[in-house]
């Protein structure tokens, strides 16, 4: 039965169905159960935020463990303290009257300590002819024995919330840094993008962060940081190998079937070695200036081109040699051919001929071979850029016209 260990508060205090069912839980003891009562605090202290207890109460509480005169809490002992206000206004380093009873009625609605009050609502205690405490009314410490597993459980989650939240700003500082500094990289370097919105972007997150109290809203943001370093990452990842693609041509080869090398159609029939002359002898390179063939020239000449750059568009030199790259790969070129033609014509015009090439494809029967044929006239000095886009552009107008 646990009528018993049901009482009601004196005076004007109410008496709620909360209160009475944590008498009854609190009544519920294992037989012989003893706790260490400090290491109960502590726990109660670490778990305060769930079980939101204020800090001034805890101190009230610690106050009421001094007047337990055993360091352990057990069952079938007396653990009903009795102290008057007196005593724990001294004990609380000179509490006000008012905010002491706040805090013990705190306590008591947290169920951490529970009343015991005598008819006449003093704190007191009656002794048998012993000595021992027959009778005693004030703070009855029960509940904390009763849930000490409970408080032990929250205490260990709250670490666990604190190691996480520690973990969770270390990550966000690092994340922080790499996102700072690759958008300086990424700007001083002159790497092609819209780095102002990522900018934006990054600010916002700062923004967010200044405000954000719990780990929840850390994750939350750690999470955008790393979405958004990543992003970054792989921006430059394309620039760096776009860059690279042109030196090394390291890229993925699509094979091209029935490739016949025996049959080249020029772009520019001008250029055609008559039969039976002799190639001329080997001179040194001559490349032509970059300045002399625009880039919006080319992507005039050779719009096919654009759909394969790096975002399906053409904005710049390098997204044009990274297209080539790609272009060179779908139709069959070997890596050698195009670093050959890289080497001689310099890798600008040698993208350019690859996207006149590709303008032509249908009446190449060897997109490989032809280019070959085209660097070994360039290194002998005997072929020329420039034709070749005047007249695909000339082409471009004559369809438009007959359109």
């Amino acid at each position: 039965m646990h009528g018993e260990n049901v009482t009601t508060p004196f005076g004007r205090r109410t008496m709620t169905l909360a209160l009475v069912k944590t008498q009854i839980r609190n009544s519920g003891i294992r037989q012989g159960k003893t706790v260490d009562k400090w290491k109960v605090f502590r726990d109660a202290c670490d778990a305060r935020s769930l079980l939101g207890v204020r800090d001034r109460a805890l101190a009230v509480l610690n106050a009421l463990l001094t007047f337990h005169p055993e360091t352990e809490l057990s069952d079938g002992r007396n653990l009903i303290v009795f102290p008057s206000n007196a005593q724990l206004t001294a004990r609380t380093n000179g509490i006000a009257g008012t905010t002491l009873r706040e805090n013990l009625a705190h306590l008591v609605d947290a169920g951490l300590i529970q009343r015991c009050d005598s008819p006449n609502g003093k704190r007191y205690a009656r002794k048998a002819m012993d000595g021992s405490i027959e009778t005693a009314y004030g703070f009855n410490l029960r509940p904390l024995l009763s849930r000490s597993e409970e408080l032990a459980l929250l205490a260990q989650q709250v670490a666990a919330e604190q190691r996480r939240l520690k973990i969770t700003k270390e990550r966000i500082t690092i994340a922080r840094r790499d996102v700072r500094k690759l958008i300086s990289a990424a700007v001083n370097d002159g790497a092609p993008g819209e780095w102002g919105k990522v900018e934006n972007i990054f600010a916002e997150l700062m923004r967010r962060l200044r405000s954000a109290k719990t780990l929840q809203s850390y994750e939350v943001i750690l999470d955008e940081l790393e979405q958004l370093r990543q992003d970054i990452i792989n921006r430059l990842d394309v620039q760096i190998n776009s860059q690279s693609s042109v030196v090394n041509d390291s890229e993925i080869r699509w094979h091209i079937k029935d490739s016949n090398t025996e049959s080249i159609i020029e772009l520019e029939p001008g250029f055609e070695t008559k039969q039976g002359e002799r190639p001329s002898p080997v001179v040194p390179r001559k490349t032509e200036p970059l300045k002399a063939f625009p880039l919006g020239m080319v992507l005039r000449a050779c719009p096919e081109v654009s759909m394969y750059g790096p975002r399906g568009n053409i904005e710049s030199w390098r997204d044009l040699m990274s297209a080539a790259v790609v272009v060179r790969s779908m139709l069959g070129v070997t890596p050698s051919a195009y670093q050959d033609a890289c080497e001689v014509m310099g890798p600008e015009n040698a993208a350019a001929t690859m996207a006149a090439i590709l303008e032509r494809t249908d009446h190449i029967s060897s997109a490989g071979g032809y280019l070959r044929d085209l660097t070994a006239r360039a290194r002998r000095g005997g072929f020329s850029l420039g034709p070749v886009l005047m007249a695909l552009l000339r082409a471009r107008r004559v369809e438009a016209t007959l359109a």
